[in-house]
């Protein structure tokens, strides 16, 4: 640390300092022999080592134990530097594709200044590790060691070697020697391929443990030795390889006779049955951290903090998305959370729990190539939440460190930034860390998965094949090993018979191509799956196999309609309505009833109506594609359309829920074509005041296909004469004029509607939108922008709402047992508390007793300067947090109507009705509307079977967000690859020791900065009251300028520059330097 108190960056010091080579030779012997030797065999033994170094440090006799625990550990890493060493803990993170080699080099500290050891760090990652995604090496959770025993773990980790996730975890000694050792040779190979030491593409066979290598006893010895270890400090790893204490604690003890079960054998369903019933069980949804995935969660059922599942092994082979069962630890392994926010990780947006009807997501449409009316083919697309899976705690609660059993001084709280040390006083942290000794407010329950209820996780996932390391194994001559590039799903063996024919003779040929596998079993004793290859997508980082890969992952069915279900559709064409079925309904055809959408779109599956009546009043009519009269129920095309339960919406194209002919041609509300509908008719008054309702089945005649820019062009000018050229085709019984009023009409009873919506106490999240335009040609973006959501796009969804709302109560009225409709359930308790603290940190008075106070908070509370604005969308989005997933249910299945509630929009009864066409659950509200007119037999599903119905709709509705998340993701990496390097103003969110998180204002994505990919002298992290800060020294651009200081805090505006970083889909995110040329 310098006079000032930074921390010295690495950055700095390597081009001040010509540290690209080793500047001393080395002298300790254990770091050349950690350097020479890559066994698992060796790492165990090692390990052994370390633990009885770390117990010797730890007794009272140790001859330095007056000196105080931090300065002792830094005088001793200097030592260790002084020896050509870096003793920084860096613990590289598994990949499939993505391995980096380490900083060449070893970092020398300056000898005549020893106190600086304690706040310099090892402080330059590889530039192409990503700060998103799998290589992330979370600042945050660096582990405090001390000692020689670290020392030993520290150098190896320098070296390559992952020593110190043993120590960390000592019963690792159990783990399998190929998925620690696989990671450790991939890294040694990066580092090492230039000199042709290592082949291009193996990997190691995980056959064997390393427990076969020494006896029971000395695994109950070292166990028993070592457990007072603090929990849940791993980073990273490969799967299945590291355990964390709660893997530890849940393994299954060694056998004689037979392999030992990594995993615990699952309980049998009468027990599950039973446990759940006595409540000594708990069942939920799994969700694993996708940058840390020895980390997983499930909610709690009382709304509280969820549960965590602490490790791959306490997770027991389930995988992300699965309902699982899981038994409560005792509470001694309860994971102790940290009461001060001062080491907060900002979350990125939980996008996917936010309902869309909070959200008004316009639903982006098919692109068209080639389309003559768009040069240019523009889609929305809702950018990606990076990560929407972690647990509801994982913002405020990170793990704390057992600083008691670390020897370190209980009154403060030590802060590792790198190897350096900042001291905090912080008076509120509890002086015990015993669980058993502490409130439960300072403790999150942790839990073991005991049973798999439903594998809700599609078991398919995208990734890479590489060969087996042991060439002489007879494992070697039948599999390869399958990487999955998403890393909560388990590494598997696949059978070489299945792989490519020449894979085995020329595996480099393959090293960037993306396959499918399905994981078909995971047994008990294998740290491995078993999976089954399914499908060669292609080269990696290109725009279809990535496309058809995260559609493979999430279980979308894009295969073609079968001839069964085709079938079912209208045989004769084209096809006209009957005059019978003419008879049966109001015709509406002579009515001026038009379409408003994305100009792309072509799926219309709703239009509009506005006729002024002599009274001065309005009747205003919203219209519905009627697909139930093409979908009948029981027949093939029902159940296939109720299987795929949803439209998915990719920045490209359109994975539709129904054949093409009913989507775009006779279900579709094309203009000038008789269309059969389902219509909802209101008498209102010019101030929106609704003074009668009608409902029924109709037959209309759409005079014109409006897109939401002619409707916004008539809304802004108003007195402006529109020449047929500015519309596409209208039809002749209506005047250009005639349609120009009702929309001017609609949209001021929209108006005072929404007015009135928000009065009653609704709330809106409208958080930045990327949309993309693409070469018609080739596909890829051309430019990207932020979706401007406009008083055309507030139209439509009023009297959308409006719609769903009359239904809901129409059909819940007529079926109170079977209705299916909507809920919205009030935010997270847990995250809510947290959000309030912040804002009382921060000095923002918001009002979160009720949605409309909350959203009367975040339009009122901000000005409309270009800082008030950056800071209402940051707060937006954090807002969306605590939000939680809107569902569809049966009625007859919840008892209890008050919570049929919406939370959002704040009222007791909401449906989805307008979109048929692409939501299977509007359909069964369709078939309950009309058999409550009488107009056709009552619904066939009992309220269990519509439930179950519900649930799926449930799940593919979530899963088509994420895959929509994920291609506007996909799109915008490949955008910045291809046009980048991009800039931006960008707003702070979240700051940590090292890092902070911002809000790209320019393209709504979010991203985290890390001070060590920035040219500084150095930084600070410290608090200021209850808000954190960074201090940023930036390096002088010239020799005779000073160092310029930039102090980091929430709300902070920066410029930002996004780079890609020369890997597939993986981009980063650096600040410009203060007052330098935009």
């Amino acid at each position: 640390m310098d006079q000032l108190g930074y921390v010295r960056s690495a950055s700095a010091k390597g081009t001040k300092e010509g540290l690209s080579k080793p500047a001393l030779p080395q002298k300790n012997a254990y770091a050349r022999l950690v350097q020479k030797h890559h066994s698992g065999r060796f790492r165990s033994y090692l390990n052994h080592i370390a633990q009885k170094m770390q117990l010797e440090e730890n007794t009272p006799s140790d001859s330095s134990s007056d000196l105080e625990p931090s300065l002792k550990r830094g005088l001793v890493k200097d030592g260790v530097a002084r020896n050509g060493l870096n003793v920084h803990s860096y613990s590289p993170v598994r990949t499939s594709r993505l391995e980096q080699p380490m900083s060449g080099g070893f970092e020398k500290l300056n000898e005549d200044k020893p106190q600086t050891t304690l706040s310099r760090c090892h402080h330059k990652k590889d530039a192409n590790i990503s700060p998103e995604g799998d290589l992330e090496v979370e600042e945050d959770c660096y582990i405090n060691q001390h000692g020689a025993a670290a020392d030993l773990l520290n150098m190896s980790d320098a070296l390559g070697g992952r020593v110190s996730n043993s120590l960390r975890h000592s019963t690792a000694l159990q783990k399998s020697s190929g998925s620690e050792e696989k990671d450790e040779e991939d890294m040694w190979k990066k580092k090492h391929k230039k000199r042709g030491r290592c082949p291009a593409s193996t990997d190691t066979a995980a056959g064997h443990l390393l427990t076969e290598q020494f006896s029971g006893d000395v695994l109950a010895a070292n166990a028993r030795k070592t457990s007072h270890l603090s929990s849940g400090q791993m980073q990273g790893g490969s799967y299945g390889a590291a355990l964390t204490s709660g893997d530890r604690k849940n393994r299954n003890k060694p056998t004689r006779g037979r392999k030992k079960s990594i995993f615990e054998a699952y309980m049998s369903k009468e027990d599950v049955s039973a446990g759940l019933k006595r409540r000594e069980l708990i069942q939920g949804p799994l969700r694993i951290n996708p940058k840390k995935y020895h980390e997983a969660f499930i909610p709690s059922p009382d709304g509280t903090r969820d549960i965590f599942i602490d490790g791959v092994v306490a997770r027991n082979r389930a995988l992300n998305g699965d309902i699982v069962v899981v038994k409560l630890l005792p509470k001694e392994q309860w994971k102790v959370i940290k009461p001060d926010g001062s080491d907060k990780e900002t979350e990125a947006t939980h996008e996917s729990d936010v309902p869309e009807d909070m959200l008004g997501t316009c639903v982006p449409q098919e692109t068209v190539k080639g389309d003559a009316k768009s040069p240019d083919v523009i889609i929305e697309a809702q950018f990606d939440d990076d990560d929407a899976e972690h647990g509801q705690d994982h913002l405020q609660d990170l793990l704390a460190e057992d600083v008691k059993k670390l020897s370190l001084d209980t009154g403060e709280k030590v802060k590792a930034v790198g190897i350096g040390v900042h001291r905090t006083k912080q008076d509120d942290v509890p002086k015990v860390n015993d669980p058993k000794l502490l409130p439960d407010k300072f403790l999150q329950r942790t839990a073991k998965v005991v049973y798999i209820l439903e594998k809700k996780h599609s078991r398919a996932a995208t990734g890479f094949i590489k060969l087996l390391a042991d060439k002489n194994s007879e494992l070697f001559k039948k599999c390869a090993m399958f990487s999955p590039v998403d890393h909560r799903v388990p590494r598997a063996y696949v059978s070489l018979a299945d792989c490519p024919s020449d894979f085995v003779s020329r595996p480099e040929d393959y090293s960037n191509t993306l396959f499918i596998c399905r994981i078909v079993d995971w047994k008990e004793d294998s740290n491995f799956a078993t999976g089954q290859m399914a499908k060669t997508l292609g080269q990696a980082g290109e725009i279809e196999p990535e496309t058809e890969g995260i559609l493979t992952e999430y279980g979308v069915d894009f295969s073609d309609f079968s001839p069964e279900v085709l079938e079912c559709l209208p045989q004769s064409l084209p096809w006209v309505i009957s005059l019978g079925e003419l008879a049966d309904r109001r015709d509406l055809r002579k009515e001026c009833i038009f379409t408003i959408d994305p100009s792309t779109a072509k799926d219309l599956d709703d239009a509009l109506s506005c006729k002024q009546l002599p009274d001065g009043n309005f009747e205003v009519g919203v219209h519905i594609a009627d697909v139930s009269y093409f979908v009948k129920e029981e027949t093939a095309l029902d159940k296939m359309a109720s299987e795929r339960a949803t439209s998915v919406y990719l920045v490209q194209k359109v994975i539709p829920m129904l054949p093409k002919l009913l989507c775009e041609e006779l279900c579709s509300l094309n203009p000038m074509r008789d269309r059969l509908t389902f219509s909802v008719m209101w008498k209102v008054t010019p101030e929106g005041k609704i003074l009668d309702e009608w409902f029924g089945r109709t037959v209309i005649c759409s005079c014109v296909k409006l897109s939401y820019d002619h409707a916004q062009s008539m809304i802004e000018s108003p007195g402006k004469v529109i020449s047929p050229e500015e519309l596409p085709p209208v039809s002749p019984q209506h005047s250009i004029d005639k349609i120009q009023q009702a929309v001017l009409n609609l949209h001021r009873i929209a108006q005072h509607l929404r007015k009135q919506r928000f009065i009653d106490g609704a709330l809106r999240l409208d958080q930045l939108k990327l949309s993309f335009t693409l070469d018609q040609e080739s596909g890829m973006p051309q430019g990207c922008y932020i979706y401007q959501y406009r008083d055309s796009n507030k139209l439509v969804e009023e009297f959308m709402l409006l719609a769903n709302m009359a239904v809901a109560h129409q059909i819940y009225r007529s079926f109170p047992e079977q209705a299916l409709l909507r809920r919205h359930p009030p935010p997270q308790s847990k995250l809510l508390n947290d959000l309030v603290e912040f804002c009382d940190q921060v000095g923002l008075d918001i009002d979160f007793s009720s949605a409309g106070a909350l959203h009367k908070s975040l339009n009122e509370t901000f000005g409309t300067d270009r800082y008030s604005e950056a800071r209402k969308e940051v707060l937006t989005n954090m807002f969306s947090r605590p939000m939680q997933m809107a569902l569809y249910f049966c009625t007859g299945v919840l008892e209890d109507e008050t919570l049929f509630r919406h939370y959002a929009l704040n009222v007791p009864f909401y449906t989805h009705f307008t979109s048929p066409i692409r939501r299977y659950a509007d359909i069964i509200v369709h078939r309950l509307l009309s058999a409550s007119l009488g107009t056709s037999c009552p619904i066939k599903m009992e309220k269990d079977a519509i439930q179950q119905r519900a649930d799926h709709c449930n799940d593919r509705k979530m899963a088509s967000k994420r895959v929509q998340e994920l291609s506007a993701d996909l799109f915008f990496a490949i955008f910045v690859r291809e046009c980048g390097p991009l800039e931006s103003e960008a707003m702070v969110m979240g700051v940590l020791n090292e890092a902070f998180d911002v809000l790209v204002l320019k393209f709504g994505v979010q991203k985290r900065i890390y001070c060590n990919a920035l040219p500084l002298l150095g930084f600070q992290f410290q608090k200021v009251g209850r808000k954190p800060e960074l201090t940023l020294m930036w390096e002088p651009e010239r020799p005779e300028q000073e160092a310029v200081s930039q102090v980091i805090t929430i709300f902070t505006l920066v410029e930002v520059v996004l780079k890609s970083d020369g890997v597939p889909l993986k981009y980063s995110a650096v600040i410009k330097r203060p007052g330098s040329e935009k």
